[in-house]
């Protein structure tokens, strides 16, 4: 929003709940709720949206909103969901699949287990050996039989032991699906960023993870700009696999890199905005722009490269993890997590002062969406 706002654009926002940061934003034109997600009345509303001003396109940051817009891109009369291929979106959201189609693309990927049903123990742990992650292959589809059952949906379970594996898959026997068991790879999170338009590369960046929410990996907390100078060969291979896909528009491709072996293993292809968007937004990457245009039918826009010299954070995000690791490190499942609870607080609190540190949520032209956040964060511990 704030991108296509700076940019000139007028920018429309739909959301679920009054309480939604965005609609505090000064770049917002116009903020709708719509208290039922993808339901005909919000199809309604969207084709409204396009009587009122003319065509326009319609950009959309979560997988469950992207699979339901893929299927009911026709109904929205002169709005365009701006959307990837069904086949395409398809691939991305099975990790298994993904992880099959980056083989064929040359790049290395974890060992990777679908248990089924009987499976051995004995087996699971002959093929893939401790420590493990346990993920699941398309974390949308099968979180409505978890919640049928009252599970949770975890997206990633770390287990050191026989027994941890064992428990862990034992929970799943009730619904009959069990997560991928995946080989653990250690290194630091690398995302690699693209936008592809009929099969060219208009934009690409690159981020480090510095910081992660659970500390043992998850999503980014604290995150670095990396020159596009550095990892380029992975870079060619990160958009072969998108190409091959067959992939239009912006995703994340998401590595695990171990700096000691120089080596990169695929964890996974987010096909939409991802959560560290605002590093790409504060550095001139220009994602949302480009994706606009190119969706408005207009030429891409010239720009600059984009800055590698920032760092982004989500501060309310950090304060978790310095708690978890000052107050509670046996929950840390990660074996290889370094323990070093004064070098973060030194760098949380260091990072105040430095003067090329950006924020996910805060901006001082912007500054309604960070009190609105606080507002419910603070409502949130108060219910609890």
């Amino acid at each position: 929003m704030r991108e296509l706002g700076r940019a000139g654009v007028r920018v429309i926002g739909v959301a679920q709940e009054p309480s939604a940061i965005g609609l505090r934003s000064r770049y917002l034109a116009e903020g709708i709720v719509v208290a039922e997600p993808r339901s005909e009345h919000l199809i309604d509303v969207v084709r409204g949206i396009g009587e009122r001003y003319g065509p326009c396109p319609l950009l959309a940051v979560s997988e469950a909103n992207l699979v339901w817009l893929a299927g009911q891109r026709s109904e929205f009369g002169l709005v365009t969901p701006v959307v990837p291929s069904a086949t395409a979106l398809a691939v991305v959201l099975d990790k298994r699949a993904t992880l099959e189609a980056a083989e064929a693309a040359g790049i290395r990927t974890p060992v990777s287990i679908l248990p089924e049903s009987g499976w051995d123990l004995a087996d699971l742990l002959r093929r893939c050996p401790l420590p493990a992650v346990l993920k699941w292959s398309d974390p949308a589809s099968v979180a409505p039989l978890l919640a049928a059952h009252g599970l949770p949906l975890l997206k990633a379970e770390h287990v050191l032991r026989p027994s941890d594996l064992q428990a862990a898959l034992e929970r799943y026997t009730p619904i009959g699906e069990w997560p991928l068991v995946q080989e653990y790879c250690p290194g630091y999170g690398l995302g690699q960023f693209f936008l592809i338009d009929q099969g060219q590369v208009l934009r690409r960046f690159q981020h480090r993870r510095i910081a992660e929410w659970p500390p043992e990996g998850g999503f980014s907390s604290v995150c670095d700009a990396v020159p596009l100078d550095e990892h380029a060969e992975l870079q060619e291979r990160s958009i072969a696999l998108l190409r091959a896909i067959g992939w239009e528009g912006v995703a994340m491709v998401e590595y695990r890199f171990d700096p000691l072996r120089q080596e990169a293993r695929l964890m996974e292809v987010n096909g939409r905005f991802w959560g560290s968007f605002p590093l790409a937004v504060h550095s001139g990457a220009g994602f949302a722009w480009l994706a606009y245009r190119t969706a408005a039918g207009l030429p891409p826009a010239s720009l600059p490269p984009p800055r590698a010299d920032l760092r982004c954070r989500m501060v309310a995000t950090e304060v978790k993890r310095l708690w978890r690791i000052l107050f509670q490190p046996g929950r840390i499942a990660d074996p290889a997590f370094a323990l070093r609870p004064w070098h973060e607080v030194s760098r949380f609190v260091a990072d105040f002062f430095r003067p090329k540190v950006r924020y996910y949520v805060w901006s001082t032209d912007d500054p309604l969406p960070f009190l609105a956040d606080l507002r419910n964060a603070m409502a949130a511990l108060l219910n609890r």
